[in-house]
């Protein structure tokens, strides 16, 4: 049902809201799919079946990359989260500890709490 998922009234939600629902809802099936499809390609005895499922699998990675794409292009906290996580090289956790443009200069309101300078707070430092 169309409905499924949502946590307020559909009335009363922003066109854009519904339009990322969707997307969102669409990126967790596709995810889901390739799960299954993996799932099919261990359990399969049958190489040209396995190709065949491989084969779909790998579409529907397509599928997530375009739908996490669009989400990116309609959202900027989305660009910049997939900014500095995609195709980065080293421990990915560390990530987030580099001062990202928010951080390093003039995103923010002196004296605001961000996720650095909570990490550093945490850490012991001011």
């Amino acid at each position: 049902m169309a409905g499924d998922g949502y946590h307020e009234p559909v009335g009363e939600l922003a066109d854009e809201t519904r339009d990322t629902h969707r997307a969102l809802v669409s990126l967790q099936e596709e995810i889901e799919a390739i799960d299954w499809y993996q799932q099919r390609i261990d359990a399969s005895h049958d190489e040209a079946l396995k190709r065949i499922l491989a084969h779909n699998r790998d579409e529907e990675k397509e599928h997530a990359a375009m739908m996490l794409e669009w989400l990116r292009r309609r959202d900027a906290r989305w660009d910049a989260v997939l900014r500095t996580y995609l195709f980065s090289e080293g421990d990915i956790t560390a990530l987030e500890d580099d001062p990202g443009p928010d951080e390093a200069g003039g995103g923010s309101a002196p004296g605001a709490l961000t996720v650095g300078s909570l990490i550093e707070q945490s850490r012991g430092g001011q």
